[in-house]
């Protein structure tokens, strides 16, 4: 049964520099969802070692982390019918190489790291994620 949800999505640094933001707005936006809210800037440490939490002690988490930190980022709250399931069908599967060709990752993600947006993978990832960068 479909129900109106929120998610959170994170258009990264790499996708920031290679000036690909409005185009992806447009395609979440195109979707059907709505944005609730937004913030553009550099990520606080705090915020990203909040969201990246399950990941420390990684290898990959300090580079993440720098990666995450080395530009600024469009962090966005957005709703809409199914909106976790509808997100996570147009960002593709997060190993760029398993996206589909017609995904957001499968277009321009280069590298694993480097995967130009996230999406929620949960309503409870949702909450917990849009609560960290978005405090009311």
């Amino acid at each position: 049964m479909s129900q109106m949800e929120q998610t959170l999505v994170i258009i990264k640094p790499d996708a920031v520099k290679r000036q690909l933001v409005g185009e992806l707005i447009q395609i979440y936006e195109k979707k059907g969802l709505i944005i609730e809210d937004m913030s553009y800037g550099i990520a606080s440490l705090e915020a990203l070692e909040a969201h990246y939490a399950e990941h420390k002690g990684k290898s990959f988490y300090d580079n993440l982390l720098s990666f995450m930190q080395s530009g600024p980022s469009l962090v966005m709250a957005l709703s809409g019918k199914d909106a976790i399931q509808v997100v996570r069908k147009l960002n593709g599967a997060t190993q760029f190489l398993e996206a589909e060709c017609g995904s957001i990752r499968g277009q321009y993600a280069l590298d694993v790291t480097q995967n130009v947006v996230h999406g929620s993978d949960s309503p409870e990832s949702a909450a917990r994620e849009i609560a960290i960068w978005f405090k009311s």
